[in-house]
């Protein structure tokens, strides 16, 4: 558990009332990955969503031959900063995840248990509407982030 303070300054999580926040706060943790750690993996289970405290993160997409399953080729595909989220796949079925997400520095995140997160928005229309809200405006600006790392790797 962490302070519901510590989520409440991030606006990502404004929407939240005190009994959401603390709700909330009540399955998260703070976490602390180390440089050039693997967060996560694609297709692998959604098990938390992150939010990025302090540090660097990058997205990657990892091109596997399908026999081997050696890598064939890895894409940059975006950065994460800190006040950003990431593993927005704990929110959005089939709850797998898309990207392979690395640090670049020393970081501090948040940790909310994927489960009892959706568990909560189950009870919960608001906050599984503002959820689902910021989930997508994530998305949104990813994909953006996306669309400019592609034009900037098909014009060198």
């Amino acid at each position: 558990m962490v302070s519901p303070e510590l989520i409440r300054r991030y606006p990502f999580f404004a929407f939240l009332d005190d009994a959401q926040l603390r709700a909330v706060a009540m399955i998260t943790e703070e976490v602390v990955a180390e440089p050039e750690e693997v967060l996560f993996r694609e297709g692998t289970p959604a098990d938390a969503l992150y939010f990025l405290i302090d540090g660097g993160v990058e997205l990657h997409y990892v091109v596997k031959d399908a026999r081997s399953g050696a890598v064939q080729r890895d894409f940059l595909v975006g950065h994460v900063n800190p006040g950003e989220v990431l593993a927005i796949s704990a929110l959005i079925e089939p709850y797998t995840l898309t990207t392979e997400a690395r640090t670049t520095t020393v970081c501090r995140l948040l940790r909310i248990e994927a489960t009892g997160l959706r568990a909560l928005c189950e009870l919960d229309t608001h906050l599984a509407h503002g959820m689902m809200r910021e989930a997508a405006r994530a998305a949104m600006e990813r994909l953006e982030h996306t669309r400019v790392e592609l034009v900037a790797a098909r014009t060198t």
